[in-house]
């Protein structure tokens, strides 16, 4: 029978490690040299018969304390981890497992641990999905959310529709100073397009609705000039990028044909923005009235949230403008568009942060609010937050209220004109604000509705403070 080669480097250096020994103090008393046992602790040699009866001999142990007999159940572990589907990706031999186990055991436990405790998280989360579920808070996740995430992990930022946005409007410039009417003519001269202006003044009037065969685009008196215009460039990137919408759209593996369509009209959208808001000219302007969003609004003949959302897009390669988040709440505290150049996280699942100012712009319209906030992983903002309000087309047509949140890390503010007179030193004027209860770690906040997630609770039934529990 064929001996086996016994390889427990690891074992050896954790004996010489408890007696203190250096490696040359341990070779000469082994009676071998400082290299050969280098290469034993290595795994680049084996143990021979007459180096273990030294080691029984010399530090008085068990020669089968020394075999590595779990090596086998540390590879079949590893084994075992590695068919998660989490690593299905990964393709490792069985040969090169078991170098790993008899080289690095420590390591290879440690991975072990490491997932058995991603395991652990995922079965948590798992019953938390569940539970909201069973409430009817949560459902799989939405084509909606699928498409948000795709524009966040893509940092927002687009870079073939931005060029080609940029491009049209250099064309549109060259036919009329005013937009509206470069608009109207580049539709009609390139594709035959007649713009049309609805009077009806129902909420359930489409804001845009193209006619193909006789190719007609009706537009909704009731937008304001700065939609309309909007909605015309969104018509062109379906007349002229929908092979470039149809690539990206499909690159991004949605699960779903439903998601793959929304992805198309935020692409759409995403021309339109890059068309009346030209990515250099928008960017050296932001930077020349310190982004001034009433200034910029003006001058581009945009809204404040056009604004606001195309500053949160500056991420072109060697371009980049100052990294905000932009996020649109309704009065509920959902939040219903959402996009971040920042570290700022937004809930996924629930309400907002009460303490964050977008709330309390509800209360001042027409005003910017301003708020200096840290979150809970120690990152300071300024944060912006006003009201908007469409205009009602009448006193029985309902218009929606919306607060508009924008906002950088602190490190930024000097380049914003609302900085200029505050104290962005001084600790204590940065207001505590989280992203959701449910995930927010603060124990001293007056304003919690529910307790965190991950923290076990105690009750005093003999003392109440602001909330009825600790963590």
């Amino acid at each position: 029978m064929r001996e086996r080669k016994l390889f427990i480097g690891q074992n050896i250096r954790s004996l010489r490690d408890k007696h203190e020994l250096t490696q040359a103090e341990m070779a000469g008393r082994l009676s071998i040299s400082t290299s050969y046992l280098n290469q034993i602790e290595n795994n680049q040699r084996h143990v021979t018969a007459s180096v273990l009866l030294s080691l029984a001999e010399v530090f008085s142990i068990d020669i089968a304390s020394l075999s590595d007999n779990d090596s086998g159940r540390l590879l079949a572990d590893l084994l075992e981890a590695l068919a998660d589907p989490l690593f299905k990706a990964e393709q490792l031999s069985a040969r090169d497992l078991k170098t790993f186990t008899q080289t690095s055991p420590v390591v290879a436990r440690a991975f072990l641990n490491m997932h058995q405790a991603l395991r652990r998280a995922g079965e948590r989360l798992a019953q938390i999905d569940d539970s909201l579920e069973r409430s009817g808070a949560l459902s799989e996740l939405t084509p909606y959310e699928e498409v948000r995430d795709f524009f966040h992990y893509n940092d927002n930022y687009i870079d073939s529709l931005d060029r080609a946005g940029e491009a049209l409007a250099q064309t549109l410039s060259r036919i009329d100073r005013d937009i509206y009417q470069a608009l109207t003519q580049y539709l009609f001269d390139q594709h035959q397009v007649r713009i049309y202006i609805s009077e009806e003044i129902s909420h359930h009037a489409p804001i845009r609705r193209y006619e193909p065969e006789q190719k007609l685009l009706t537009l909704s008196k009731v937008q304001s000039a700065s939609s309309r215009v909007f909605q015309m460039a969104h018509q062109i990137a379906f007349l002229e990028q929908s092979p470039n919408l149809d690539r990206i759209a499909n690159q991004a593996n949605f699960r779903s044909p439903e998601a793959a369509d929304i992805c198309r009209i935020g692409l759409a959208n995403y021309f339109a923005g890059a068309t009346i808001l030209p990515y250099e000219r928008f960017a050296g302007f932001a930077v020349d009235v310190r982004h001034d969003l009433q200034i910029m609004a003006r001058h581009f003949g945009a809204s404040i949230e056009q604004v606001a959302h195309r500053l949160s897009t500056l991420q072109r390669a060697g371009r980049k403008g100052v990294p905000f988040f932009f996020a649109r709440v309704d009065q509920a505290g959902n939040i219903t568009k959402r996009h971040s150049a920042t570290k700022l996280q937004f809930a996924r699942f629930g309400s907002t942060c009460p303490l964050w100012n977008a709330h309390a712009a509800f209360e001042a319209p027409g005003r910017i609010l301003r708020q200096k906030a840290e979150t809970p992983d120690g990152v300071r903002y300024l944060c912006l937050a006003t009201e908007v309000n469409n205009e009602s087309a009448g006193f029985n047509v309902p218009a929606p209220r919306y607060a508009l949140a924008l906002g950088c890390e602190i490190k930024h503010a000097a380049q914003l004109v609302y900085a200029d007179d505050l104290d962005v030193g001084k600790e204590s004027a940065f207001e505590a604000i989280g992203v959701s209860c449910r995930i927010c770690p603060r124990s001293d906040c007056h304003q919690r509705a529910v307790p965190p997630l991950q923290h076990p609770l105690s009750v005093d039934l003999n003392e109440r403070a602001t909330i009825p529990y600790t963590f």
